[in-house]
């Protein structure tokens, strides 16, 4: 997670959720659980141990401009692997499926970037 802690920080997210992101294109809903296990160092959720997830995510520096930058990233991002598969199957083309991959990260990567620079010239914190 270090080596995407700068361009997670510039995208006002972290290296950890990133990462989660990267893991979680098999299933695009495993995102926050993969950060959640990140957070806590652990292999699994059962060591929670009644740490609410609000808890944990606060615990882990983020701020509201993470959350905005998570929910924006998690909407314009690369398809989970089976759209992907069928995007592929479907065109015949690694092209269009690069392409489809590409362009919703670009846009995501883009508005997050956007979004965290706003909120630091606001001075929110990030």
């Amino acid at each position: 997670t270090g080596a995407l802690d700068p361009l997670g920080r510039l995208m006002g997210l972290d290296g950890v959720i990133l990462l989660a992101f990267i893991l979680g294109f098999p299933a695009n809903e495993i995102v926050i659980p993969i950060a959640a296990m990140a957070y806590l160092s652990t292999g699994t959720l059962a060591d929670l141990d009644g740490l609410a997830l609000h808890a944990l995510l606060l615990r882990s520096g983020w701020t509201p401009v993470t959350a905005l930058c998570t929910v924006l990233f998690s909407l314009f991002h690369w398809p989970c692997s089976t759209t992907c598969l069928t995007i592929r199957r479907e065109t015949g083309s690694l092209r269009w499926t690069f392409l489809a991959m590409a362009l919703p990260t670009a846009v995501g990567m883009g508005l997050c970037f956007l979004a965290a620079s706003c909120a630091r010239l606001l001075g929110f914190p990030v």
